[in-house]
């Protein structure tokens, strides 16, 4: 069962407060002002309550809290890439579906993609290192690789092939984020696919 904390505010009714709340509200935050320019006070005021010990109970510091989503963001993708690469044998299934979760979440929970793509870790992660590093990201590096040695993907570094190709798909997400591109980013979907497979892929 979710832990909870039972507030009372000044009108003398009670508000709970769930760590998944406390989470949510510091996403959307995060994503829209950045870690550094988040406070604790923000947070508290997102949930609407009156003192920090909502917070307290889940997370002593802002850093956890950010430290707490980017593990189960990156906990969440990798789960999804095991299945995907379960379902699909070729590089190309494999990528494509990559990008259409990436894209999905960028509609329909934009601050997920944010967080994960565009806020510096380095301000709240202790021993930060590149998200290529991660475990999710590591795995998305050996579908390049496979790819390569497959002969699906041009016969560069596979390191090189996974930059050309996110870097087209990373920035057509950016776009949409902030509104560059104005529509949904499903309707990008299709153009960004062909165009940054069709840079990598063996002809």
């Amino acid at each position: 069962m979710e832990q909870e904390l039972e507030l009372t505010s000044e009108n003398t009714q009670k508000k709970t407060v769930s760590q998944d709340e406390v989470l949510q509200a510091a996403l959307k935050l995060f994503a829209e002002k950045g870690y550094f320019n988040t406070s604790l006070t923000d947070i508290k005021s997102a949930l609407g309550i009156k003192t920090n010990s909502g917070i307290n109970q889940f997370f002593k510091t802002k850093q956890a809290i950010a430290q707490t989503l980017h593990e189960n963001i990156l906990d969440s993708l990798s789960i999804s890439i095991d299945d995907i690469r379960r379902r699909n044998r070729k590089a190309a299934e494999q990528l494509r579906e990559i990008v259409d979760l990436l894209f999905r979440l960028t509609d329909d929970a934009p601050e997920v993609v944010q967080f994960l793509l565009f806020v510096n870790s380095d301000e709240f992660l202790s021993e930060p290192k590149p998200l290529i590093e991660t475990a999710a990201f590591v795995k998305i590096k050996r579908i390049f690789q496979n790819g390569v040695k497959d002969g699906e993907i041009k016969a560069i570094d596979p390191l090189l092939a996974y930059t050309y190709f996110f870097g087209i798909i990373n920035h057509t997400l950016e776009m949409v984020l902030k509104g560059g591109l104005p529509k949904t980013a499903d309707s990008y979907l299709s153009q960004a696919w062909l165009v940054a497979w069709g840079c990598i892929a063996k002809k």
